[in-house]
């Protein structure tokens, strides 16, 4: 049977999961030195909590070959058919650690046939791509087909967004402790994007939150084409109050066909924070994969 599974920094709902009956593979979490998985023994509201508090020391670690391996190898025993959406490979090392685990339960059934695809996405542009193809299958298309979609969709995926705070960036390394006191003490707030080689960058930074909660609606409305007939993606780092805001903003700004709203789970919100916002979407329409959707 062919099937198609993930991982837990899609950040995909809950009852989407649960409608699809999507394997979602978790990622770990590490709080006070005690293992938890995201999406599994601990959920969001918990985890924010938690991070709110600095005094508790949280980090997290790719999902590594023996997690892997124990996530593969019941597909391989049935003979399945599995396409892997993974976390980019510019943000976190999983699709390395995937492929090893791939070469290991090939050892012991060389008739599995399993693809992993780095979707070199994030967050909810990562649950967009995944909610593409997941349906395309329901719809009885080929693994040739997903495979072919999926790397049109992953060229045309976008994924802009901003944060609360800097804090968390500077930890994780990825904004200078010296350049993010300055910016935090003027109010300075990045928008950034996933590129399209999956890594991280900022693209601008504005003065104060509602102007960078701005900027996301405004960079979709100057990077879309088709949208009217496009599902656009909105995530959220437990802060009702932004994303209120940003939902707001888009209905008098733009029309789109459909929308998809997802917590920020522990995987990405551990090196964002509580109050990450963001907006996916897809800037060209679905073409001749219409018909599988």
């Amino acid at each position: 049977m062919l099937k198609i599974i993930t991982d837990s920094a899609s950040d995909l709902p809950g009852q989407y999961i649960q409608e699809h009956q999507l394997h979602v593979i978790p990622t770990p979490v590490v709080i006070d030195e005690i293992d938890y998985l995201d999406g599994q023994t601990i959920q969001t509201s918990e985890f924010y909590g938690i991070l709110d508090d600095t005094k508790r020391d949280v980090k997290t670690y790719h999902i590594n070959p023996a997690m892997f391996e124990e996530a593969f190898l019941p597909y391989a025993k049935k003979g399945d058919i599995i396409i892997y959406l993974c976390f980019s490979t510019g943000i976190a090392g999983t699709f390395n650690a995937a492929n090893i685990a791939k070469a290991n339960v090939i050892e012991q059934y060389p008739n599995f046939d399993l693809t992993i695809i780095d979707s070199k996405c994030a967050s909810i542009g990562f649950g967009l791509l995944v909610s593409k193809l997941v349906t395309m299958l329901e719809n009885g298309a080929s693994k040739e087909i997903l495979l072919e979609a999926a790397d049109y969709y992953i060229s045309h995926v976008h994924h802009v967004f901003t944060v609360q705070t800097l804090a968390y960036l500077i930890k994780g390394g990825r904004l200078s402790k010296f350049k993010g006191v300055i910016a935090e003490t003027l109010d300075i707030k990045p928008v950034l994007i996933v590129d399209k080689t999956g890594s991280l960058q900022v693209i601008k930074t504005v003065r104060g939150r509602k102007k960078s909660l701005r900027t996301l609606v405004d960079y979709v409305k100057e990077n879309t084409q088709g949208l009217s007939s496009q599902t656009i993606a909105f995530c959220h780092g437990e802060d009702r109050e932004a994303l209120s805001f940003v939902l707001g903003l888009s209905d008098e700004l733009l029309t789109s066909k459909d929308r998809l709203i997802s917590t920020v789970g522990c995987a990405i919100g551990a090196h964002t924070g509580r109050g990450v916002i963001g907006i996916c979407f897809f800037d060209a329409p679905d073409g001749k994969y219409a018909q599988y959707l």
